[in-house]
């Protein structure tokens, strides 16, 4: 290593003075300038370097080599002189040749430098893959993009055989074979689907390695996929649309017609070459084309009636714009023939109609209430909902025992077979027996030929509800005992057996235990009803169910008024709890009716002045009619007098029917026959 000093610390000083230091061949011992602030001598003390004002104080002993940059004439041999033979002095003409070449080197090294960044960049910044390899199959180049495509960091390829790396690669037989193989369709090894042109790297005629660059064309070949997936759509699209039998027709954005079905053709009579193309107001015979309302307010339209075609075919109409990101391209239209509709809802009602005589509308879900009393019943209901055992629910008037009965049915493993309901006080004896159990041909006067079935064989799966079975006659009570021990009926005039397979749910109001003792009802059919009883809590035992259940009315109340009252104030809630409603929940029910029929229309809370009096019954409220006292005959006059003795009772009794003929100290059945004698409903 040689050592160096510098005389003369200005710009070519201080320039070389860097050079030297970045040398590895050169230690610069000290620097020289008269100027203490030269560049030269700051940045030698930056560097820890001497520096000297006299170059005459330099170690010469030291030194192998003086550089004398001062550009002072006769400043060389002066030192030479000094310095002498052992040191080589080098004059400031030499040195700023040797400053020159340093520097163009320099510049130089810069430019290769950033020409190396700049090709660094392109090829790293660049979309596509490039892997090249030298002669021997050594990885050279791997940019960012082959990183991405191949899932291989570059660090972990370059300098390692191609062969391990990738696998697939075909650049070790581009080596061999010298020539270049353009857009090759290649699937690497992580599934990835590539496009690649491959060439040879060539110095003369030697061979000296191989470039490949290539395109990940995944996305491409998914596009074409889903292209075709799109057209199988639209094939499948358009089979649906014609083998629809509702009729479908498509306009585009203008209004023209682009499809129909085969069914639009049959509704309307038009065939597709009178409606492709055309304006869509061209089918209409009696009305606007919803087409272009759609088409104009972008809103859909449902249930719009019109006439369409030549034969003026009266239809309804559901037109939907077709929007496609946010851009309107068309509307399309489903047609229903108004004929078959109504046919369809004829069929419905009957249907409904049917229905309604044969399933049990409600389910535990219906039964409002939370007081304890009346949750023991409900869980008691339930528990004999999953058992096939008789059920007897017991309780006033108006408790909701029929609510139970349908609710049990639908909670049991029968929910899907029919339901029957009779009221056994609603019917007379002989029309009660012939109801439940039917009769055969010519059993009495005026019975059907062929007979009837029973509603017990009606219900044969199912379940049959039996109120008011208190009432039951004693010949009936007989019949009864039988289904329930034997699981047969015997129809009224014949004699062979029929089995059944019913659950019996009975209900009542009467004290049955009382019954047995006044010899009215058997005892043994009272065991065999008794092996679940459910007694359901009077409304007056659990009035804190009264909030719940004046909410639930309401709503129900309002579906069935049109109306939309939404609840009742404090003071009204106040006068329904502190009142002992003989009529329990079905008064309840009267009650919040009425109000909401006398209440103006725009009202949202039943008032305390909304409620009628909640102490006895106003005679008004049931249209009681006054007495005539001197017209018609005396039995005019007594059927009067009875019809507003039992009208006062009901009054009293706020509809309660069994109560009212406990009061009357008749039987309930009795007062059936006489409310339909004089009218009252």
């Amino acid at each position: 290593m040689k050592r160096v000093a510098i005389l003369g610390a200005g710009k070519g000083g201080s320039a070389l003075l860097e050079m030297l230091v970045a040398a590895k061949r050169f230690q610069v011992q000290g620097i020289v300038d008269v100027n203490q602030k030269a560049p030269g001598i700051n940045k030698a003390l930056m560097l820890g370097i001497r520096t000297y004002d006299d170059w005459t104080k330099l170690p010469f002993e030291q030194i192998d080599v003086i550089i004398e940059a001062t550009g002072l004439p006769q400043m060389a041999e002066t030192v030479r002189t000094k310095a002498g033979p052992r040191i080589a002095v080098i004059p400031s003409h030499i040195a700023y040749f040797m400053f020159s070449l340093m520097e163009e080197k320099q510049l130089l090294v810069e430019q290769t430098r950033k020409h190396a960044s700049l090709q660094e960049t392109i090829l790293q910044s660049t979309h596509d893959g490039m892997i090249a390899i030298d002669e021997h199959g050594s990885i050279l180049l791997f940019n960012h993009a082959a990183e991405r495509m191949s899932e291989v960091k570059a660090e972990a390829a370059i300098g390692r055989p191609i062969r391990e790396i990738l696998p697939s690669s075909q650049l070790e037989r581009v080596v061999r074979t010298k020539k270049k193989e353009i857009n090759h369709r290649l699937v690497l090894d992580n599934g990835v689907k590539i496009v690649t042109t491959r060439v040879p790297l060539m110095d003369q005629d030697r061979c000296i390695g191989a470039l490949a660059v290539f395109k990940d064309i995944t996305e491409v070949v998914e596009l074409a996929e889903h292209v075709t997936n799109l057209k199988s759509v639209q094939t499948m699209l358009e089979a649906i649309i014609k083998s629809s039998e509702d009729a479908i027709s498509v306009v585009d954005e203008l209004g023209k017609g682009i499809m129909i079905n085969p069914a639009y053709t049959r509704l309307t009579g038009l065939t597709p070459e009178q409606i492709i193309g055309q304006p869509a107001t061209t089918d209409i015979s009696e009305g606007e084309s919803m087409h272009m309302q759609v088409l104009r307010t972008r809103r859909p339209v449902r249930g719009a009636r019109m006439k369409v075609g030549p034969k003026k075919r009266e239809v309804v109409v559901n037109v939907a714009p077709v929007i496609v990101d946010g851009a309107l391209k068309g509307s399309v239209a489903v047609i229903h023939d108004m004929s078959e509709i109504k046919k369809l809802t004829d069929e419905l009602e009957k249907a409904k109609q049917l229905i309604r005589n044969l399933e049990a509308k409600y389910t535990f879900e219906d039964i409002i209430g939370s007081s304890a009393e009346f949750q023991v019943a409900v869980k008691q209901a339930k528990l004999a909902a999953s058992t096939p055992a008789t059920i007897l629910l017991r309780g006033e008037s108006g408790t909701g025992k029929e609510l139970f009965a349908h609710a049990i049915h639908n909670a049991s493993s029968r929910k899907y077979n029919k339901f029957i309901r009779v009221n056994c006080a609603a019917l007379s004896e002989t029309l009660l027996e012939s109801e439940l159990f039917g009769y055969e041909e010519g059993a009495f006067s005026g019975a059907k030929r062929g007979g009837k079935r029973g509603l017990f064989e009606e219900a044969n799966h199912g379940s049959i509800f039996l109120d008011e079975i208190g009432e039951l006659s004693s010949s009936t009570q007989a019949k009864f005992l039988r289904v329930l021990q034997e699981k047969e009926i015997v129809r009224v005039g014949g004699t062979k057996a029929i089995p059944i397979d019913v659950r019996v749910i009975a209900a009542t109001n009467v004290n049955l235990e009382k019954s047995i003792q006044d010899k009215t009802f058997r005892e043994d059919l009272f065991y065999r009803l008794n092996k679940m009883p459910i007694y359901i809590p009077a409304l007056k035992e659990r009035l804190d169910d009264i909030p719940d259940l004046v909410d639930y009315l309401l709503s129900k109340l309002n579906a069935d008024y049109g109306r939309n009252v939404e609840g009742v104030t404090v003071e009204a809630l106040n006068l329904l709890m502190s009142y002992h409603w003989p009529g329990n929940v079905r008064e309840l029910e009267n009650i919040l009716a009425r109000a909401m029929i006398y209440m103006p229309y725009h009202s949202l809370y039943i008032t305390a002045e909304h409620l009628p009096s909640l102490g006895v019954r106003e005679k008004s409220m049931l249209k009681t009619p006054e007495t005539k006292e001197s017209e018609g005959s005396l039995q005019e006059r007594v059927n009067e007098y009875e019809k507003q003795v039992i009208l006062e009772t009901l009054a009293k009794t706020g509809g309660n029917k069994t109560l009212a003929a406990k009061q009357l100290d008749i039987s309930v059945r009795n007062l059936y026959y006489k409310l339909e004698k004089h009218g009252i409903d």
